[in-house]
Order: structure tokens, then sequence, then C-alpha cells
């Protein structure tokens, strides 16, 4: 979920993407007039929460969650990672919901794009950080366990939650 919040920034972005979106005269890509057949030039789009998935050898999807490092939320690729012979992962991207420009307090999305590459049935799994489920991670690391963090020392105790674990099947036809 994405909230635009500020004196209209979040309102020109949206209004500069509609304005793309309307003007422009062809696809925006390379491909020929009526599109193409190849699926492994345009990777599809999956909800975070459709995790039976099913692909084709070639064919590329993606995955695409909110992140917020200002408030120490974060998405992370961990183990089971998916069998190479069957799914291969090909990146993570990070677009600001701010654009370019640097806001505190913005959020944005992470995308996380794989490559399905033979036949056969993997797993992978997403870890969500917070900074009430998870310590000692940053955007790029995650933490070094995946249980509840530590409850402080001081103070009165209450229990710590686990981060949300997110388990894909890919099943590659």
């Amino acid at each position: 979920m994405s909230i635009f919040r500020g004196s209209g920034a979040g309102a020109a972005v949206a209004a500069t993407a509609l304005l793309a979106l309307t003007t422009g005269c062809g696809s925006g890509t390379d491909e020929p007039a009526g599109g193409s057949t190849s699926t492994a030039s345009r990777p599809t789009s999956h909800p975070v929460k459709d995790t039976s998935i099913t692909a084709e050898p070639g064919e590329r999807f993606t995955l695409t969650v909110d992140q917020n490092a200002s408030t120490r939320e974060y998405w992370y690729l961990v183990a089971p990672e998916p069998d190479s012979s069957v799914l291969v992962s090909r990146g993570r991207h990070y677009a600001s919901d701010s654009g370019g420009k640097p806001v505190d307090g913005a959020g944005g999305r992470l995308t996380f794009s794989f490559e399905a590459k033979g036949k056969g049935t993997t797993r992978f799994t997403l870890l969500h950080c917070t900074f009430t489920t998870c310590q000692g991670n940053t955007s790029t690391r995650p933490p070094g366990t995946t249980g509840p963090s530590a409850t402080p020392a001081t103070g009165p105790a209450t229990p710590s939650r686990a981060p949300e674990r997110i388990t894909y099947t890919v099943t590659v036809d």
C-alpha cells in the first residue's frame, strides 16, 4: 500500500506518470506493433501473495513489495533460494515513491526479478523485516537470524514477533 504525503509532490509525480502514459505514440518498446510473443522480454508481475507460480523456460517474472528504509522495513531473498537449474534470481530494483529526489520518510517499491531456466519445481523464500521483527540487518544484508528479535535487557519484557516469511513454489513446464 502506498500513501503520498506532503505538499503535493506525490500529486506531481502521479500527474507526470499519467501524462507520460497518455501522450505516448507507441508501446515504448522496441517490439513490433503487434507485440512480441516472447515472454522473456516482458516480465510477468505476480502479486506477492500468489505463492504458486507456473512459468515456461525463458519466462521472466517479478514480485514487487512496499519497502521503507526510514522505518527499517526491508525485504530479502533468503534460504531456501531457488534451484538454479529451474529458476534464477535476476536481481532486485528499488523505486522510491519520491522519484529521483531523496525525501525523508518516503517509501518505495522493491521488485525481485526471476527467470525460469529448465523444467522442474523449486521453492524460494522472501523475508519481510520491520524494526520490531529483525535486528542487525541493513537494506542489503538480512539479519543473522530469522527468528524473533532479542528482547531488550531493560524495560518491560514484551514478546517479539517473528519476521514474515513467504515461501513460493515455482513450477517450470
